[in-house]
């Protein structure tokens, strides 16, 4: 069998990311570390916040993840009401690329 391990970070709330905002001025460019695995962050890749919203997410469309926990705590698939998740999404840092022309 092989080896396996319970993953449970710490998700931030608002008031968390609001009181580490506080003090920095209002240009300040906000960078996101994406770890390379669960709880890896040796080899992260680096990303700009380049939006943020809502995004209702329809757990009765989770159906063949109901054997699976949700992370957040929240049961998946059935009669679940939709949730509404606040995002956070990331791009590539501004620089020249290679074009990917597959």
């Amino acid at each position: 069998m092989a080896d396996t391990f319970e993953h449970t970070p710490q998700v931030w709330t608002a008031g968390r990311l609001r009181a580490v905002l506080a003090g920095l001025p209002d240009d300040t460019p906000i960078h996101v570390g994406v770890a390379d695995a669960p709880g890896d962050f040796d080899a992260y890749g680096e990303f700009v916040l380049v939006d943020a919203e809502p995004v209702e997410v329809d757990l009765t469309d989770l159906t063949d993840l109901t054997d699976r926990p949700d992370p957040s705590g929240l049961s998946r698939g059935g009669d679940a009401a939709p949730e509404v998740r606040f995002t956070l999404f990331a791009d590539a840092k501004a620089g020249v690329y290679h074009l990917d022309v597959d």
